[in-house]
C-alpha cells in the first residue's frame, strides 16, 4: 500500500497539479493586490471617494455589508479576465509552435524526395559510366 501511494504521489499529474495550486494561490495574491491597491482606489476616485467595503444597510439588528460582496465580484471579474488573457496568449503560442512543427514535418518528406532524386541520378550516371 505504501508503494502504491508513493507511485501515485510521484506521478507527473499529481506534481503538476500541486504546482498549479501553489502558482494559482500566488497569482491570486498578485491580482488581489492589484485590485485592492490600484483598481479599487481608482474606482473610488471616479465615484467621489466612495469606499466599497463600507457600503452597507441595516436590516433590523443585522447589517448587510454588500460593499464587500461588490469588491469580491470585482476581484472575480479581474482574475477571470487575467486568466482569460493568459490562456489566450498561451494558446496562441501553442498554435504557433504546432504550426512550426507541422512545417518541419512537411519539409522532411520534401527533402527526402530530393535525396531520392539525387540517389537515382547518381545510380543512373554510374550505370552509364559502366556501359561506356
Amino acid at each position: 500500500m505504501i508503494k502504491e501511494f508513493r507511485e501515485f504521489i510521484t506521478k507527473g499529474n499529481v506534481l503538476d497539479l500541486a504546482i498549479a495550486v501553489v502558482m494559482g494561490a500566488a497569482f491570486g495574491k498578485i491580482v488581489s493586490s492589484l485590485v485592492d491597491n490600484i483598481i479599487i482606489p481608482l474606482i473610488e476616485i471616479l465615484l467621489g471617494g466612495l469606499n466599497f467595503s463600507s457600503l452597507s444597510f441595516p436590516v433590523g439588528k443585522a447589517v448587510i455589508q454588500y460593499g464587500i460582496f461588490v469588491q469580491a465580484v470585482i476581484d472575480f471579474l479581474i482574475i477571470s479576465f487575467a486568466i482569460f488573457m493568459f490562456m489566450k496568449v498561451a494558446n496562441s503560442l501553442i498554435r504557433k509552435k504546432q504550426a512550426n512543427e507541422e512545417e518541419v514535418l512537411e519539409a522532411v518528406p520534401a527533402s527526402e524526395q530530393y535525396l531520392k532524386e539525387i540517389r537515382d541520378l547518381l545510380q543512373k550516371n554510374a550505370r552509364q559510366d559502366e556501359t561506356s
